[in-house]
């Protein structure tokens, strides 16, 4: 009578053994890998920016994965925490790691002001509201040359290779911050996820009306979500500047570059999950950077066409995302 209780726990514990030691595997690898590629060369620059943009696709997924909340305008939040922290640094030699505090800060104020007049809007109506707001900031970051540097952009400056100025001789040393960056945003979400904020965030993504009449605050869990996700996006907006060290509007507040990329990397890996932007990050980069190598000289526009064919033959191929493959084949087993 006892028996399918008995057995549905040992396979939930057989499956989160199975978890740990999958998530134990891909930690050693990516500790690992930054010792088999050359210090300055630009296989490790391209693990940093899949590390960096899988936690970017992270942040969003916080608001995207669990609420629903599908926003286009993720570049604005980014793009602050770029201008933010450089600006302290230009003008008043604030380190980098108090103009992160700034940044997350910034961006979490921009969030609650952004949600303000739009939590009450839904699916492709809010989506619209977010991307109005990514433009906004962009058409603010060219216009506002006495501050932002207009379009001529701003040029982080050079100093002395030192963990204070967060500024490292070695790309060794910008991968395993962008790690740590990483590890931390998917700690937060899987805490949101699985604690009680992750439950009435699902209830309110399947069942919205449902939810709301069972007494779910579901504006302050949106509220809530997208604050958190907003403030993250623009720390990753620091990371960026710091690493590449010169930016411009166009680029930190780009829909394609920024905000299309984080949801692009979300939904190609999987909505909802910690494992997918992960997995989107670590598909979708090096297919683009290879692709811009191989075909960008061959002929204009030929790299993104390949790249977005790519793209489009994976979502045919797994139209909820590549996580779910893994799932099916960890199901058969």
């Amino acid at each position: 009578m006892n028996q399918a209780p008995v057995d549905r726990s040992a396979s939930d514990a057989a499956a989160t053994r199975r978890r740990r030691i999958g998530w134990g595997l891909a930690l050693l690898v990516a500790v690992v890998v930054p010792w088999l590629l050359p210090d300055q060369g630009y296989s490790l620059r391209v693990a940093c920016l899949v590390l960096l943009f899988a936690t970017l696709a992270q942040a969003w997924n916080i608001a995207a994965g669990l609420s629903g909340l599908i926003s286009l305008g993720h570049a604005g939040f980014f793009g602050a925490g770029a201008y933010a922290s450089t600006l302290l640094l230009i003008n008043f030699g604030i380190s980098p790691w108090f103009g992160m505090i700034a940044a997350l800060v910034f961006g979490g104020l921009l969030a609650a002001l952004l949600c303000l007049p739009t939590l009450r809007l839904r699916g492709h109506y809010f989506a619209l509201a977010t991307l109005a707001f990514g433009e906004v900031m962009r058409v603010i970051g060219n216009s506002w040359s006495d501050v932002t540097g207009g379009p001529v952009g701003l040029s982080v400056p050079f100093a002395q290779p030192s963990f204070a100025g967060l500024q490292f001789e070695s790309l060794r040393s910008y991968y395993f911050l962008f790690l740590i960056a990483l590890i931390i945003t998917c700690l937060i979400f899987e805490r949101i996820r699985a604690g009680a904020l992750g439950l009435r965030l699902r209830a309110l993504k399947n069942h919205p009306d449902a939810a709301a009449s069972l007494g779910v605050d579901t504006t302050r869990a949106k509220f809530t979500v997208a604050v958190i996700s907003g403030a993250i996006t623009a720390v990753i907006g620091v990371l960026y500047a710091q690493f590449m060290f010169f930016f411009d509007p166009d680029t930190v507040f780009s829909l394609a570059g920024i905000s299309v990329r984080a949801a692009l990397i979300t939904i190609i890996g999987g909505m909802g999950a910690v494992a997918g932007p992960l997995i989107g990050a670590v598909l979708i980069v090096p297919i683009e950077e290879l692709s811009n190598m191989l075909f960008s000289s061959t002929a204009a526009g030929l790299s993104q066409l390949v790249f977005g064919a790519v793209l489009i033959a994976v979502v045919i191929w797994q139209p909820r995302g590549l996580l779910a493959l893994f799932r099916r084949r960890g199901d058969r087993k």
